[in-house]
């Protein structure tokens, strides 16, 4: 049983007049001539990051347009998984992008063979693709809809996410894709087109390399001090000097997406505090890699001026997620105590969850990023995931490792045998202080301790394998004026401990930035009410005048209130639900707040581990959830 309370009930203010009527805004919307679009995406750009002197660019952006000052990335807070979000408008529970490394169920010939495949792969998207009916997603992604409805198209950035704006056609002759792999074999082709605009502005038909900017280091050598610079400028230049030109010469409206790899890549990889929590993922480096993205940012609008469409393009920024400082520290782990060559002594290694839990539960524990060989003793995951006892076709227990949380995927017995086995799962996980908050799957029942994934949006029509229990790991502020800015979590990640990570339920990982400017937004608007990056994915299409069929019902909603035309600002509930205790005493409480149907959730996990969650309720909350449906 888990159970709901209000905290608090915010009505905020009208401002001048009434809105406008739904079919009053439609028809207006259908009367203007259809506008540019670009959505900018400063990957793992945190909102309390970006001002004046960090951020120019976005800050001025920010400024003159709509300031959503009350922003989510989906749960888990990954990069593929938003990229879903935004290119359809659902939750993840319907998109089965569940985190940037999923269990599919099948060998991924594009991974390796590994049943765990990393999702940011234009191969693998396509492979997944294929093996769910033609695409993964099951639901219509935006630059495929805008195509189809006459835009001209292009995504332009970081390799994964670019391509899942319109993922199931590949071919290089619909949308532009250009990405990391683009000019190599595993990337999507050029079109004739593309290629000659490229050779006109003397730009080379392959993406260059990140350099000394993709150099992670080890736990005895820092990773970079530089930003992503090199390879950011030629995607920039691509987007300015090619793209941009080649769609003023085709006289209709677009809709292009850049997706920054800076900051993330910065953030991750940089080497300003090796095995230190601080400064973490706020040194010069860290900063640089923001700088970098907001120049990019900059070179686009630059970019518009100079073909005259600034005036008529509309430009969102969403980033994917926030991001903390990685920790790997545990009293409690029996792989924390254990030695291994790449680890530092008394830190948890890459891959600690599936190592604590097959010890615990004394299964052997198969690599499935090695050809499924065993883990031999002193030994890890090569990336974490891990496949616990049964065979090598029928696994009992699967680890989807990602970061700052993991996925856990029972996918063999019947439904007997796999309550039995999330019960001793739980029990390990529970025992651990490197865990903040459990979600089960609804269909294994209740367990104390523990949310349903429904309860967090992650139970809905997805076609990808659903996970039985999503873990979300330890968060803890390390000092500083603003938790959000100096967070760092436990992270299962082969980077060190001090380098940057996200994928947490922590208010600084849900915390993105988002802004908008244009002339289908207001001007100088703060927007207080909660906004998510399914709430992108929607808007976007609504300011396209797509429609696109949903076939699932976990989805965001349109922005109303930064759009002309509409005076009010919507009426926003907070609330918090909390699970039954667990035996030790731990409830997972998760932290939200709603507009009507649409559920945007802050933070979660067991209070005192989570940046930003509310303590638990101390007495039965009059709401009883428990047998709720899922909610959108």
């Amino acid at each position: 049983m888990f159970r709901c309370r209000f905290r608090d009930f915010l009505i905020l203010p009208l401002l001048a007049a009434l809105p406008l009527s739904a079919a009053a805004q439609t028809q207006t919307a259908q009367s203007q001539p259809r506008h540019n679009l670009v959505l900018f995406v400063p990957d793992g750009l945190r909102a309390a990051m970006v001002g004046p002197e960090t951020a120019p660019a976005m800050a001025a952006l920010r400024d003159r347009g709509v300031n959503f000052t009350n922003p989510h990335s989906m749960f888990p807070t990954f990069t593929t998984a938003n990229a879903s979000a935004m290119a359809t408008g659902h939750y993840l529970g319907d998109t089965g992008d569940f985190s940037n490394t999923i269990y599919t169920g099948f060998p991924v010939t594009a991974a390796g063979g590994s049943v765990t495949p990393f999702l940011e792969n234009d191969k693998v998207i396509a492979e997944a693709d294929t093996h769910f009916g033609g695409n993964f997603f099951d639901e219509e992604a935006l630059l495929k809809a805008a195509r189809e409805a006459g835009f001209s198209t292009a995504a332009i950035g970081k390799l994964g996410p670019t391509l899942m704006f319109d993922h199931t056609a590949s071919d290089g002759a619909t949308t532009i894709i250009v990405d990391d792999a683009t000019g190599t074999p595993s990337g999507v082709p050029l079109s004739p087109e593309v290629a000659a605009a490229l050779t006109a502005a003397g730009l080379p038909a392959a993406t260059p390399g990140r350099g000394a900017n993709g150099k992670a280091g080890d736990a005895t050598h820092p990773g970079t001090t530089v930003a992503n610079v090199e390879q950011q400028s030629y995607l920039a230049d691509v987007a300015t000097r090619a793209v941009l030109p080649l769609f003023k010469k085709r006289g209709k409206p677009f809709v292009l997406v850049f997706w920054s790899r800076d900051p993330d890549g910065t953030q991750h990889n940089q080497g300003d505090s090796l095995g230190r929590l601080t400064p973490g993922i706020n040194g010069p480096t860290s900063l640089a890699g923001i700088r970098n993205a907001d120049d990019t940012l900059a070179k686009l609008q630059q970019g518009l001026s100079a073909v005259g469409l600034a005036d008529t393009t509309d430009i969102v920024i969403a980033a994917d997620h926030g991001f903390s400082t990685i920790s790997k520290e545990s009293a409690t782990s029996a792989s924390a105590k254990a030695t291994f060559a790449d680890t530092p002594k008394g830190l948890l290694p890459s891959g600690f969850l599936a190592l604590d839990l097959a010890g615990a539960l004394g299964m052997p524990l198969l690599d499935p990023d090695a050809k499924n060989a065993p883990v031999a003793p002193g030994a890890h995951p090569a990336k974490g995931n891990g496949l616990i006892g049964g065979t090598v076709e029928a696994p009992d227990i699967v680890v989807a490792a990602n970061g700052g949380s993991d996925l856990i995927y029972l996918p063999t017995g019947n439904a007997t045998a796999k309550q039995a086995l999330a019960a001793k799962v739980l029990s390990t996980l529970l025992a651990e202080d490197y865990i903040s908050g459990l979600f089960v799957d609804d269909a294994l029942g209740r367990f104390p301790g523990t949310l349903p994934l429904s309860a967090i949006n992650l139970n809905g029509a997805a076609v990808t394998p659903l996970p039985a229990i999503a873990v979300n790991f330890r968060s803890f502020d390390t000092g500083c004026d603003m938790p959000v800015r100096c967070t760092a979590e436990l992270a299962d990640t082969p980077l060190q401990q001090g380098q940057g990570m996200h994928g947490s339920f922590s208010r600084a990982d849900t915390m993105n930035f988002m802004a908008a400017a244009g002339p289908d937004f207001k001007p100088g608007l703060v927007d207080p009410a909660p906004v998510s990056n399914a709430d992108i994915g929607k808007t976007l299409a609504h300011l396209l005048g797509l429609k696109p069929v949903a076939k699932g019902h976990l989805v965001g909603r349109v922005i109303d209130e930064a759009l002309p035309g509409s005076a009010a600002l919507p009426q926003v509930a907070r609330e918090t639900v909390a699970s039954d205790p667990s035996p030790q005493g731990l409830r997972t409480v998760v932290d939200l707040q709603r507009i009507g149907e649409t559920r945007y959730f802050d933070a979660a996990g067991f209070p005192g581990r989570t940046v930003g969650l509310s303590a638990a309720p101390t007495a039965n909350p009059t709401n009883n959830m428990a047998n709720a449906p899922a909610a959108r």
